[in-house]
């Protein structure tokens, strides 16, 4: 079929195809579908655990405890999911306005159409760089196309008319027409559910951290339960408080974690993105923090992807003639670069017919046209100077090989036409691109335009520690320069692949370590530069924008793509820069970093609070003296010193630079201290008020109207049985009710603790200045003290009516508590005590 005869279809035919079912159903995914959001935040192990003991209550008629119980969690997974929600309905609004493009035929002219547009029979218009989104056949032209995503094969595969193109795939190099054939939920890529950013899905740092506190807690929850089953049984304990116990003990596991590294996300994603960032995946936002060393190419970061052509220095021609030649190159290649385009829009140009072509590829770094016609014969090749040199027939004089220097030291790009009089193939038999023996027409050489801000900019990330490596296809001289004028400081240090070659791995990984500066770069080299860095420690994110890079990006960390980049290296991307704006990366680093600090201040809260909780289980355990909660005060407990607080701290975490290393390490200094000085303080109210109240040391009546109040509250028949065992229980719930008021307490300053106001606070974290945490604190102060004044409310969470001057004493001890705990941290007791520093 020739190109001439491709029409494409109609938009009728399109249109009846579509109604028939044959439409390409490609579906935008930058976050969780809805079905994930609903199933992660409803329906995940922990809550079906609570869920279940829930119904159980519900069974037994304690539906008080119930909704307690598991209220909390309806609240965190509605807020969840509305948050999440909304974050992913605005980033499937901006990604539809970055959405790629695919060029086919329709009505008989090329047309720009979203993926989804496409049907079966579509003519697709397949260009270096474009991905192929649905299964078809390559009618005309010939391709190489990387199917590293289909089959894990790095190596390019060559595509011939009647050949098979898969979705998921990457045109590399060439150019054709292909026929859509299997679309939609029948491709390739879509059966083997291996699109091209499930492939590069990895979890963070923090998320390992918080999966492994969450093991670690489940274990500490399931060996407490397994001892309390036990114990209950021996001591026939009643069902109600069977079940009330399990309840407290599942809640020990913190699944408000999932919802907070959820919203944390949600919203570090819409603040990149009102900074010019698009988070493809979700845990990009905090996999940023990580980052020590950011790979990048020249073109889009240090320059503004803009290259201008400047002048010629004639080798065997005369400028004139140099400058024609330059000219119908440009005109008569069927697909070009950047530099293509800078001589065609500055050079006027014939076209000519081609009998072959070589288009520029990273690893070849020249192009080449063998052209037969009555004005223009012979072979003209356009690259790098050094890649071009072992073709020609004698080795360049001095003077040429001096001006190329010259330029290059300047920062200007330069390449060279090198030309046979005689027409002839380009391609070897196997279908490899060949060079006859060339002779030197002229060099050229362009500018490229630096990016405005660029200096802030590098600041920016020497200020957050991040080391830059510039890899680059140019010849690293000419990008030494450049980044000396960016701002680049020091004695920048560069080597070429070339030269890189020639190492073994030993040797390379010495040479990364001292090299700013990368030039002649093949991808298989960025590849390995990022293999070797990462071999080093480092958390590596890689900056690409063209096909020759999507190598690279799936093997860092982190990839970052550019928004006019191929649609190869937007679809591996983690991330996207809209608008190619460099200048939005410095802002998403410190949203990383805000993540990061933010649930290190949260972790802060949930650790201790499980710490002291679990001790506290297992010391009145083991005293004797009952359970240290009911449901429903740990409820109140969690919702006051936690639930919100966490919430608090999610909105309002601040960047800066944090501490490298394990996370859960970097918050032990806080976490131990405070949750043993909580065991102590809570244990010794527990155990005072218990005593107080069985030994009758506070006199209070004993009427039937009492026993029957108390009987509602615990849902244990207590008319039977004799005085002394009513005031025992009614000690125990004296004694909860004080300690939960000293742990709220507790809970409210650690909040404070948690996040420094003033020097006065500092100790177990450093100073931060928000007063918005205190106020925060102060008000769910007020909200606990209304909620044990109102009769009703203080009735249904099960809370004795204290006296006020109990309540003053408790804040006494609580401001004690708070003395010793500053004291603990400031002096290192702990870390002194164990010999230890964490």
């Amino acid at each position: 079929m020739a190109v001439e005869t491709l029409q494409g279809l109609s938009t009728q035919e399109a249109a009846a195809r579509r109604a028939q079912g044959q439409g390409n159903d490609a579906k935008i995914s930058t976050s969780r579908s809805y079905a994930e959001i609903i199933r992660g935040n409803v329906f995940n192990f922990f809550n079906m655990i609570l869920f279940s003991i829930g119904a159980v209550m519900i069974g037994i008629g304690r539906v008080g405890d119930a909704v307690t119980s598991v209220g909390l969690i309806f609240v965190n997974v509605i807020i969840g999911m509305v948050q999440e929600v909304r974050a992913k309905q605005q980033l499937d609004q901006i990604a539809l306005l970055t959405r790629p493009r695919v060029n086919a035929l329709r009505d008989g002219a090329e047309q720009a159409l979203d993926p989804a547009q496409l049907v079966i029979g579509d003519v697709i218009i397949l260009r270096p760089g474009d991905q192929i989104v649905v299964d078809g056949v390559l009618r005309q032209g010939e391709v190489e196309a990387d199917e590293a995503l289909l089959t894990g094969e790095t190596d390019l595969v060559k595509k011939r008319p009647g050949d098979n193109l898969l979705s998921g795939s990457f045109v590399v190099a060439g150019s054709g027409y292909m026929e859509a054939i299997q679309v939609g939920a029948e491709s390739y890529a879509n059966k083997l559910t291996a699109s091209a950013r499930q492939f590069t899905v990895a979890h963070t740092p923090l998320q390992r951290e918080i999966n492994f506190i969450l093991r670690l807690l489940m274990l500490l929850a399931g060996f407490l339960g397994i001892l309390f089953v036990i114990s209950f049984a021996l001591a026939s304990t009643p069902f109600v408080r069977q079940v009330q116990a399990a309840a407290i003990i599942a809640g020990l596991i913190p699944n408000g974690l999932f919802f907070m590294v959820i919203l944390s996300y949600a919203m570090g994603a819409l603040r990149i993105v009102r900074r010019g960032a698009l988070v493809q995946q979700s845990n990009a936002v905090e996999a940023l923090s990580n980052v020590t060393v950011l790979c990048t190419d020249k073109t889009g970061t240090l320059t503004a992807n803009r290259i201008n052509y400047d002048s010629v220095h004639p080798i065997s021609v005369d400028q004139a003639e140099l400058e024609r030649a330059l000219g119908d190159f440009a005109a008569s290649a069927s697909a070009n670069n950047k530099t293509g385009e800078a001589l065609a829009k500055a050079l006027t140009g014939t076209r000519h017919t081609v009998t072959d072509e070589v288009q520029f590829t990273s690893a070849l770094k020249w192009s080449a046209l063998s052209l037969d016609d009555d004005t223009r014969r012979g072979v003209y090749a356009l690259g790098a100077v050094e890649m071009l040199m072992p073709h020609l027939t004698a080795e360049l004089d001095p003077a040429t090989l001096e001006q190329a220097q010259v330029w290059s030291n300047e920062g200007l790009r330069v390449l060279m036409l090198a030309h046979d009089p005689e027409p002839q193939a380009l391609h070897t038999a196997a279908g490899d691109p060949t060079l006859p023996p060339l002779t030197p027409l002229g060099l050229v050489r362009f500018s490229d335009e630096l990016r405005p801000h660029l200096k802030e900019t590098l600041g920016e990330f020497v200020r957050n520690d991040i080391e830059l490596k510039v890899i680059s296809g140019d010849n690293p001289q000419t990008v030494a320069a450049l980044a000396r004028q960016a701002g680049f400081a020091g004695d920048l240090k560069y080597v070429s692949g070339l030269e890189i070659a020639e190492m073994d791995d030993t040797q390379l990984a010495a040479v990364v370590k001292e090299t700013t500066i990368f030039g002649r770069i093949t991808p298989e080299q960025k590849e390995r530069l990022v293999d070797t860095l990462r071999a080093q420690g480092h958390y590596v994110a890689m900056i690409g924008d063209g096909v020759n890079d999507v190598l690279s990006l799936k093997k860092a960390d982190m990839g970052i793509a550019m928004e006019s980049g191929s649609s190869a290296t937007r679809a591996v991307a983690d991330m996207i820069l809209l608008g190619d704006s460099f200048e939005a990366l410095p802002p998403a680093f410190t949203e990383g970093q805000r993540i990061v600090n933010g649930m290190g201040d949260i972790l802060r809260l949930f650790m201790t609070r499980v710490l002291y909780s679990a001790l506290l289980i297992i010391a009145t355990a083991v005293i004797g003296v009952g359970f240290p909660y009911l449901p429903k005060h740990n409820a109140l407990l969690v919702f006051l010193s936690v639930g919100i607080p966490t919430l608090g701290l999610a909105v309002w975490a601040r960047p800066g630079a944090q501490r490298r290393g394990s996370l859960l390490k970097s918050i032990l200094h806080f976490v131990i201290p405070a949750a043993f000085m909580v065991l102590l303080f809570g244990l010794g109210v527990y155990l005072v008020t218990f005593f107080v109240s069985a030994f009758r040391l506070v006199d209070f009546e004993i009427t039937p109207a009492e026993i029957a109040l108390f009987q509602e509250y615990v849902g244990i028949d207590y008319s039977i049985v004799d005085a002394d065992q009513y005031i025992l229980e009614v000690s125990h719930l004296t004694a909860q009710t004080a300690l939960t008021a000293f742990t709220t307490f507790a809970g409210l300053l650690l909040l404070i603790f948690a996040e420094p106001p003033t020097k006065w606070f500092v100790g177990g974290d450093e100073l931060s200045g928000d007063k918005r945490p205190t106020y925060l604190a102060l008000a769910l102060l007020i909200v606990f003290f209304t909620i044990v004044t109102i009769d009703p409310i203080r009735a249904f969470f099960e809370l004795v009516d204290l006296p006020l001057y109990v309540y003053l004493i408790l804040m006494g001890v609580t401001a004690v508590w708070a003395l010793i705990l500053r004291a603990s941290w400031r002096g290192r007791w702990l870390q002194r005590f164990l010999g230890v520093e964490f």
